[in-house]
């Protein structure tokens, strides 16, 4: 699961309390910090990382702050804050690396009391600092590199060198855009990132970007109930900039209550070649589900604009659209019903072409249904407006 740690160092002094604030309630994952004291009022729920210099020598557990001055009988000088749970070394050569290495394979400095575990700190800015980077990601719980590179190439280098490791990747990140290309790259991404917010307000925003994810639906069994020539209309193709597997495609309906899985051109066409990366989607009139449960009209769908695909086992996940194709063409109407009575409507290209999947991931060409046959569809829950989910009543036809 990819995670965040938040960097406090370069925060400006007047947001840090609302940042360290922002950081504990929104539940990112670690604090880093090369102030103790600050780390010791921290809760056990975020995990504590105290930068510590290059490993000169061998790191052990970070001592506690001293006590501060005319605090000598107070319950802070009898009650040292806790020691931070990872400390942060620079490696610049392969002798530190083995030295951080080594702390991290050796058994606990005294009985009782685990040494404080190790993460590696290190600027790729050559090869020869890239090629340490990899051994880095190999040997040590944590790795974190700031890349001096703006493409994502060496990251790329680095993640497909650490594929067998244990340890974790984290990956320093200038901005919030940068966070979400970081976490894409060579489809896994880094396992982390390491962002210095400048405000409260940016670290919830980096707390909704790592909770971007795609639900798993649960699909539903339609069952056809008529098919109708409706004549000329406008149709949509939706050319996404991700290949389809077999059994999928995307959600599309003329009602925002139900939609039917329509399938992509992955499977093999006559007279022409396969293109996995289209959906002959529907009429231009109808909703198709996004990621972030919002339907959109096919009429508004363009390029850039994110997608959702799905599975028939109801698995999903975000692609994105290359570009969206009206033409006018003869079509044709499917009404479908569920299980509990709800109508399902689809509009569709009239052409054996133009394909739905059925239970099973089955592949079904529109002109060859027939009443009784089963599709696969979604059933929503919600109303719409402006595509958005919302409670109040509202009934199509």
């Amino acid at each position: 699961m990819r995670f965040a740690w938040i960097d406090l160092r370069e925060v400006p002094r007047p947001q840090l309390q609302s940042v360290v604030d922002a950081a504990v309630h929104a539940r990112m994952a670690g604090v880093v910090s090369a102030d103790a004291d600050l780390l010791g009022t921290l809760p056990p729920t975020i995990t504590r990382v105290l930068v510590a210099g290059g490993p000169a020598s061998t790191p052990g557990p970070a001592p506690a702050p001293a006590p501060k001055k005319g605090a000598k009988d107070s319950p802070q000088a009898k009650s040292p804050n806790p020691a931070p749970d990872v400390l942060l070394h620079t490696f610049t050569t392969q002798d530190d690396l083995d030295t951080l290495a080594a702390h991290h394979r050796a058994p606990a400095h005294t009985p009782g009391t685990p040494a404080t575990p190790v993460a590696g700190h290190i600027d790729v800015r050559d090869d020869r600092t890239l090629q340490l980077s990899c051994a880095g990601a190999l040997a040590l719980p944590y790795t974190v590199i700031h890349f001096a590179d703006p493409t994502k190439i060496p990251l790329e280098i680095v993640l497909a060198a650490a594929e067998p490791a244990e340890g974790k990747l984290v990956t320093v990140v200038e901005s919030l855009e940068e966070a979400a290309i970081v976490f894409d790259v060579l489809e896994r991404g880094s396992d982390g990132i390491l962002y210095g917010p400048r405000s409260a307000d940016e670290v919830f925003a980096l707390a909704r970007l790592l909770e971007a994810t795609t639900p798993q639906l649960t699909l539903s069994t339609l069952t056809v109930e008529s098919i109708r020539h409706v004549g000329l209309g406008d149709r949509v193709c939706v050319d996404t900039c991700s290949h389809f597997e077999e059994d999928e495609g995307i959600l599309v309906g003329s009602y925002s209550s139900g939609f039917v899985l329509c399938c992509s051109e992955t499977h093999p066409l006559p007279y022409m070649p396969t293109r996995p990366f289209r959906v002959n989607a529907g009429a231009l009139h109808s909703y198709t589900l996004g990621p972030d449960n919002r339907t959109h009209y096919l009429s508004e769908v363009g390029s850039g604009m994110p997608l959702l695909a799905v599975g028939a086992d109801g698995r999903t996940r975000r692609v994105v659209v290359g570009r969206a194709k009206l033409e006018s063409r003869p079509l044709l109407e499917i009404r479908t019903h569920a299980e509990d009575g709800r109508l399902v409507s689809l509009t569709v290209q009239d052409d054996w072409h133009v394909r739905v999947l059925g239970p099973g991931g089955k592949v079904l060409n529109v002109t060859e249904l027939q009443t009784g046959d089963e599709l696969l569809g979604y059933l929503a829950a919600d109303k719409r407006h402006v595509g958005l989910p919302i409670g109040e009543f509202c009934k199509e036809v």
